[in-house]
């Protein structure tokens, strides 16, 4: 994956609603409003380290999750071979249309923006 943060956004969003409330809002301030751990122990009282041990957890869970499920990974995956599969189309579109064959154009075409309205959901 791209990066750790983007990682760490990733499991969150595939699997963030099975953390506590609490892991939830330190996960979140943490990695999405990028507060120290200084800052949300301050915030909530407690010392740097207990935020650092939700925060710990949090991450645990959600990398044993990805770990047994592989959603994420096979969500790359899926995206690739839809982006693939539009591309592919579109060049079929361009061949079709040289060989003024209507019927297969359409057809390249709607095939493309199917794959093209799976990618952006």
């Amino acid at each position: 994956m791209k990066s750790q943060a983007y990682r760490m956004a990733m499991l969150y969003d595939f699997y963030g609603e099975v953390l506590t409330e609490r892991q939830k809002e330190f996960y979140d301030l943490y990695y999405n409003e990028d507060l120290s751990l200084g800052e949300i122990a301050e915030n909530y009282g407690i010392t740097r380290q207990g935020v650092r041990d939700v925060i710990v957890r949090a991450e645990a869970v959600l990398t044993e999750l990805e770990d047994k499920t592989g959603l994420i990974k096979r969500f790359h995956t899926m995206h690739g071979q839809l982006e693939q599969v539009a591309q592919d189309a579109q060049r079929v579109q361009q061949l079709a249309a040289q060989m003024d064959h209507s019927e297969l154009e359409g057809l390249a075409l709607r095939i493309r923006d199917t794959a093209q309205k799976l990618l952006e959901e």
